[in-house]
């Protein structure tokens, strides 16, 4: 197997609902990172897994929907709380309807804290 790698950045802030525990519940903001993990088998023609230059182009029209945004003003994120875990969901969703062979995605709120989503 291969697979290739690609991680852009946004910023936005969230808030959890029925998150009772501490500070989260309340209004704040996060720089996230992103990186979007693609896979394949075998390598193409050209001896690549995928264009990077595709795969990056996709990513970052994503996140452009969420940067300097309220995300839980957004209509996905009405319906689904806003977490780490639920943002890399909605982010791999949004990619893998341009990209098939997209593998997994992972979101860190923080250096020290990531979520990922990927399909078996």
């Amino acid at each position: 197997m291969y697979n290739i790698k690609a991680d852009a950045e946004f910023s936005s802030a969230h808030n959890l609902r029925e998150y009772y525990k501490g500070k989260c519940e309340d209004l704040h903001g996060h720089n996230w990172k992103v990186e979007a993990v693609v896979e394949r088998e075998e390598l193409d023609k050209a001896g690549m897994v995928f264009d990077f230059k595709f795969l990056k182009t996709e990513l970052k029209a994503v996140l452009e929907l969420l940067d300097h945004k309220y995300l839980n003003e957004l209509s996905y994120f009405q319906q689904v709380n806003p977490t780490s875990e639920n943002i890399a969901k909605y982010i791999y969703d949004s990619l893998k309807k341009s990209i098939p062979e997209l593998k997994s995605v992972t979101v860190w709120e923080s250096e020290n804290s990531a979520a990922t989503y990927y399909e078996k």
